[in-house]
């Protein structure tokens, strides 16, 4: 082994404000804020860092010319009280979705999704 994961890293261009999203929707809190790099840690050990980029251009989800970069699936146990709670965070719902998530961008336009069983 060379190395460990540590964890993903979003570009974005307001670190903070996404950082702040992810801690309500995934339960975790801020370990690190450097102004232009926030890290976020839900207390299992998993982190999530964001970093700003000024020039960030969002995906674009569908779009099979382009590419959504990475995303995140959030399992979910009740996806109607889900969806209701990611929309107030200002999270966006776009076209995308089978028997089992659905497809939404963050505030800062990264899709991410909704996934529950079956």
């Amino acid at each position: 082994m060379i190395g460990q994961l540590y964890g993903p890293v979003l570009d974005c261009a307001q670190p903070g404000t996404l950082a702040r999203f992810y801690c309500e929707l995934l339960g975790a809190s801020i370990v690190k804020d450097e102004g232009g790099w926030v890290t976020i840690e839900d207390g299992r050990g998993r982190r999530v860092s964001f970093q700003r980029a000024p020039e960030h251009r969002p995906p674009v989800f569908p779009d099979p010319a382009g590419s959504q970069q990475m995303h995140f699936d959030v399992m979910v146990e009740d996806i109607e009280s889900a969806e209701r709670a990611v929309l107030a965070l200002g999270a966006t719902r776009v076209d995308g979705e089978g028997p089992d998530f659905r497809v939404y961008a963050d505030p800062a336009g990264h899709p991410f999704c909704l996934v529950w069983e079956t």
